[in-house]
């Protein structure tokens, strides 16, 4: 049921709402991310190339894409809950089934079934919290859901070369598995949305006929290119190229997650303060191209000036994200926010299932050009943002905003029942 405001025991319980559908996503977000930081353990037990270890570590990129749209629309018209319960679920015992494979092409194949059960997460999980939260703190509740993906990472990144040392990829699999499993019942127990009425879902492919949803699905998907040459290859990176050993390079990527968790509700708060996603959009991305260009121009340069390059722009290529989901669903308004969610991150994701091979096809020839490809994308992704307006709810917000008022934009919420 939906009730107006944020009041009594419905109001307390979006944070109960924002707590677990953040630790959902956090759940997922330890395979799909932090996976990088078992590269060298992959490539050791399945005898890959660098090549192929990119396929691998895209596999559950790709797998997303194909079914981030279908997850949007299904959670406009069922409850979120049951979407992220079963999508969970299922990744649980894809990587439950990862952890028997002995080759390259069956462990892409699993991979990819991981990422195409495990994106459920994602558009149902900002759907529910968004129903609960007003404009006014919009950001800054989706800035705290976003950091589930560097929480996720981090954990990742710390524990998982441990686990392939004791127990070699398999234990680190089976985690990975239990993971999402509890992700699954948490989800399941404390996330609380409903389906959408008939006249909320009578059109909800508006957003795929929106060129303002292109737009911002492909300028900020080009931001991922960045986001990925940096915390998807600085283990590999550190450990074959500047023989790093794999635990210090993976401390380095649970570094860039820990500091990026900030930096996402820092950046969510500031949109929040400014009524404005686009604008501190744009200034990330310009300050993410150049330190990615920086990483590029010092891949040879001492430890000591590389690893602070590898941070800053690391923790920059993770501050955006909450921005856009927030952007994406103003713009597509609230009956859709399902639909816009998953159409944006499917745009993201052809970036993130592509960039992988991509850029390691490059770095076998030269890290340095695969890191100048990486600070590429966010270049020209601020170009294309610079073709937007802010999305009608924030422009809104910002005409309402007078000295003494409250600005929030009020929202449908949803009761604890």
């Amino acid at each position: 049921m939906y009730v107006r405001g944020v009041s009594g025991s419905a109001g307390k319980y979006r944070w109960v709402v924002l707590a677990a559908g953040t630790f959902a996503q956090a759940s997922f977000s330890a395979s799909s991310v932090a996976l990088p930081a078992l590269g060298p353990a992959l490539r050791s037990h399945y005898g890959l190339t660098l090549g192929e270890t990119g396929i691998v570590l895209g596999g559950i990129g790709i797998g997303m894409l194909f079914t981030l749209l279908p997850w949007g629309l299904v959670a406009d018209r069922v409850d979120e809950r049951w979407v992220i319960a079963t999508g969970l679920t299922g990744a649980a015992a894809m990587l439950a089934v990862a952890s028997t494979t002995h080759g390259f092409a069956t462990i892409t194949a699993v991979l990819v079934a991981v990422g195409a059960l495990g994106a459920s997460v994602n558009a149902a999980s900002g759907r529910a919290i968004m129903a609960w939260f007003p404009a006014s703190e919009l950001g800054q509740a989706l800035g705290i859901r976003q950091t589930a993906i560097p929480i996720g990472g981090a954990i990742g990144a710390s524990l998982l070369p441990v686990l392939a040392s004791a127990g070699g990829t398999r234990l680190a699999f089976l985690f990975l598995g239990g993971a999402c499993a509890t992700g699954a019942i948490v989800a399941a127990v404390f996330v609380r949305g409903g389906a959408g009425t008939e006249q909320e879902i009578d059109d909800l492919a508006r957003p795929l006929r929106d060129p303002r949803m292109w737009l911002l699905g492909t300028g900020t998907g080009l931001y991922l290119t960045a986001q990925i040459g940096i915390t998807g290859f600085v283990v590999l990176f550190l450990h074959d190229h500047r023989h790093v050993s794999t635990h210090a390079a993976a401390a380095l990527l649970a570094a860039i997650n820990v500091l990026a968790i900030g930096a996402r509700i820092g950046s969510g708060r500031i949109s929040d303060r400014l009524a404005s996603r686009l604008g501190p959009l744009r200034a990330i991305g310009i300050t993410l191209a150049l330190f990615t260009a920086g990483v590029a121009a010092a891949t040879d340069a001492p430890l000591a000036l590389l690893v602070p390059l590898f941070l800053v722009a690391g923790v920059l290529s993770m501050a955006w994200n909450g921005l856009a989901y927030a952007a994406a669903a103003e713009t597509a308004g609230s009956a859709r926010t399902g639909a816009a969610l998953g159409f944006q991150q499917t745009l993201l994701g052809v970036v993130v299932a592509g960039a992988p091979p991509a850029i390691a096809l490059v770095a076998a020839h030269s890290w340095r050009l695969a890191f100048v490809l990486a600070a590429a994308g966010p270049a020209v992704g601020v170009a294309i943002l610079g073709r937007l307006a802010e999305p009608e709810a924030a422009t809104r917000w910002l005409r309402a905003r007078t000295p003494g008022t409250s600005a929030s934009l009020p929202a449908a919420h949803r009761t604890p029942d």
